[in-house]
């Protein structure tokens, strides 16, 4: 129900064109980090240093 009150709110009022670009950059950028991840293309200092889980 919160949703449609936010949508409403949403139609009313929008965001701005400079918000919205700054949003979908920052999806853009996480996407491309990602794709960089995936492909083994990332530098070693920006690697995980172990795989495992955690130990108690």
């Amino acid at each position: 129900m919160f949703w449609l009150i936010r949508a409403k709110r949403w139609a009313k009022h929008p965001p701005s064109t400079k918000r919205i670009i700054f949003v979908f950059g920052i999806v853009a950028a996480c996407v491309v980090l990602y794709l960089i991840e995936r492909a083994g293309l990332l530098p070693e200092w920006m690697q995980l240093e172990g795989r495992g889980g955690m130990r108690f």
